[in-house]
């Protein structure tokens, strides 16, 4: 009999000495309430099966240990009420992940992940709101994107810290517009803004296609004056010819051989067709 109680007294004793590590886990260990060490720490790019999990011992009675878990965590926002830029009112689900890197501070400041959690949750919903406050409804769409996310994700790791966390990635899942007469007032103001935009772009177009046809037809009556104050006989001769090219069809804008002209051989229209006109 006393061997037996012996027996089970050193089992108990057993129990409450050795402990196994997950590798999934960290274990902070506090003595007395006082922190004394942590096992397994997390550490990057460390190598499996080297980490620190495993059998350890601790003094019964004085030393507990926290658990404190060593994988990638969740946190999720639903549902975010958003005004953006352009005034509309937008529903945001998004979420962050983080991993705790430092347990001891994790513990000391938060107790436990589950208080990081419901501390950094409202963090996040207001950095949310802020950025995207600053920001059109367009640019969710866009590029910008990726800068909204890391502006968060910055602002968010800076409290994040504080408790031994690290912030990996922050992410807008959805953006969606209220359905119903919100939705579609938003609707029919983008599309008016796009059309007043499609009006500015044209206006623009005819001013700079009016200001380059005028900048060529300048440089031609420049051309022209020029080529008439070197041989005005050569120029006139010239245009005459276009004149007779365009008149008679030969230049496409009417099928040959079904133009009519009835003029005098004396008139002056027909002068670049009499022998030795202008000496040409």
């Amino acid at each position: 009999m006393a061997l037996g109680i012996f027996a089970l007294a050193l089992l108990i004793l057993l129990a409450n000495t050795l402990v196994i590590v997950p590798e999934t886990k960290q274990a902070v260990i506090l003595r007395v309430q006082q922190p004394r060490g942590v096992v397994n720490r997390y550490e990057p790019n460390e190598e499996f099966g080297r980490t620190g999990a495993g059998l350890i011992a601790k003094i019964p009675l004085l030393d507990r240990i926290v658990w404190v878990d060593k994988r990638v965590l969740d946190i999720e926002l639903d549902n975010q009420q958003v005004l953006s830029t352009d005034q509309l009112r937008l529903q945001v689900d998004a979420f962050a992940r983080f991993r705790v890197i430092d347990p001891l501070r994790m513990v000391v400041t938060a107790q436990s992940e589950e208080n990081v959690i419901n501390r950094l949750e409202p963090i996040l919903g207001s950095a949310l709101r802020n950025e995207l406050g600053k920001r059109e409804f367009a640019a969710l769409l866009s590029p910008e994107r990726g800068e909204v996310m890391n502006n968060i994700q910055a602002g968010l790791q800076r409290v994040a810290r504080n408790y031994g966390v690290e912030i990996v990635d922050v992410r807008i899942r959805h953006a969606d517009l209220p359905t119903g007469s919100p939705l579609d007032s938003a609707l029919e103001r983008m599309r008016t803004a796009r059309r007043q935009e499609s009006l500015t772009i044209q206006a623009r177009g005819l001013t700079q296609a009016q200001i380059i046809r005028a900048d060529a037809d300048a440089q031609a009556a420049s051309v022209y004056a020029g080529a008439f104050g070197k041989d005005p006989g050569f120029y006139d001769f010239y245009r005459s010819m276009q004149s007779y090219r365009r008149t008679f069809g030969a230049d496409g804008s009417e099928p040959t051989g079904e133009t009519s002209i009835i003029l005098s051989p004396n008139n002056g229209y027909l002068r670049q067709f009499q022998s030795g006109a202008g000496g040409n």
